[in-house]
């Protein structure tokens, strides 16, 4: 597919900052869209309702779940695991609204992948006190394509540690409109967010929203 069908004159980072070799962050890259990526988030959730999900040990998730593309990423008893459907809905997730894909295309180009073509798109809705513990992204067919996050809502501070869970983490604090990229050395480092505080955002009001792209299969 011809990258130039995504042009998008508006993405200009704030700046850029190097985590480790292959994942950065783009300060503030998604704020020119920040009001038409919140009303499709809103769009995909009236499809596909947000869901508090449970992991196969049977502990319940402290962050809503929806999902859009092609494939969506869902856990219950039965595993961690990519599917078309909504599990609630029976129905094809939302189609994925042009806008997300073409920044997390020129996210990625921006870190130093191209090509990057991402099939599901998880939206995760945190509340204060919601979470997410370190783990790795290790569902998907091709650990070569990189991961997308685009942070909206209220702050949060990213963990981002090493390819063993003990590993020592680094703390990144991420605020409204930022752009984490992580792939190639990086790309199976785990993660996490620590639990977010209280707050109000003039545009989400107690929330968090985070995208995450990926190429799943």
């Amino acid at each position: 597919m011809n990258l130039d069908l995504f042009a998008h004159p508006d993405f200009h980072p704030s700046w850029r900052e190097d985590i480790c070799p292959g994942a950065v962050v783009l300060r503030g890259a998604a704020l020119a869209d920040e009001r038409e990526l919140l009303k499709a988030i809103n769009r995909i959730a009236i499809k596909a309702p947000f869901q508090y999900r449970a992991t196969p040990g049977g502990y319940a998730m402290s962050v809503a779940m929806t999902n859009c593309g092609e494939l969506g990423w869902v856990t219950d008893r039965q595993g961690y695991r990519y599917q078309t459907t909504s599990p609630e809905t029976r129905k094809q997730w939302p189609p994925m609204p042009d806008i997300f894909r073409t920044l997390a295309i020129h996210a990625a180009k921006e870190a130093g992948f191209d090509n990057f073509l991402p099939d599901a798109c998880l939206i995760n809705r945190y509340q204060p006190g919601a979470k997410m513990s370190l783990h790795q992204d290790k569902d998907e067919d091709d650990f070569g394509q990189p991961i997308v996050s685009i942070s909206l809502g209220l702050p949060a501070v990213f963990q981002f540690g090493g390819l063993e869970r003990s590993d020592p983490t680094l703390r990144v604090n991420l605020t409204h409109g930022d752009i984490v990229v992580w792939g190639g050395p990086a790309r199976l480092r785990y993660h996490g967010i620590l639990p977010l505080k209280v707050g109000e955002h003039p545009l989400t009001g107690q929330y968090r929203f985070n995208l995450t792209f990926r190429k799943a299969h």
